[in-house]
């Protein structure tokens, strides 16, 4: 086995752990600055001095966080005054790497055989459907195996 497929797999398995811990976790809709915060019954005041900001900076990133506008360190610095630890992740919208990888490989796939089919049919060789979702899951597996480069471009 090649170091870069060894090293891919061990990415792969830190994404998929990642995701079998956090598949369910969702973030708060006031934010987890404001909930940890009230979790804790500390008052933004009381995070502000922690801190050696003012109350009303306390405010703007929650306000900042619920907006998406907040800085990661500005997540870390406030976690840390409250005691808590920031955590941040990128993990599969839905299901593991190897889900988002065969997804791809699967529109691309799509693809090229309706491109294919669209030329064959006009010479009246169009594949039958099942030929067709046989061609498509061949070539999808054919595109997971070798991942040519330009796998991630838009089709």
């Amino acid at each position: 086995m090649s170091v870069k497929i060894a090293a891919n797999r061990q990415y792969v398995q830190i994404v998929n752990r990642s995701a079998d811990q956090l598949n369910t976790l969702k973030k708060p809709p006031e934010g987890w600055l404001s909930v940890m915060r009230k979790a804790l019954g500390m008052s933004g005041a009381q995070v502000a001095k922690r801190v050696g900001v003012s109350r009303n900076a306390i405010y703007q990133a929650e306000r900042n966080e619920r907006d998406g506008a907040i800085t990661i360190n500005q997540m870390q610095k406030l976690a840390e005054a409250m005691g808590g630890r920031f955590v941040y992740a990128i993990i599969p919208e839905h299901g593991h790497v190897e889900d988002v990888v065969r997804s791809q490989a699967h529109r691309a796939a799509e693809l090229l055989v309706q491109r294919a089919n669209a030329h064959m049919a006009l010479e009246q060789q169009s594949l039958s459907q099942s030929q067709t979702k046989r061609r498509i899951d061949a070539l999808t597996e054919d595109l997971i195996r070798e991942m040519p480069a330009d796998f991630w471009e838009p089709k």
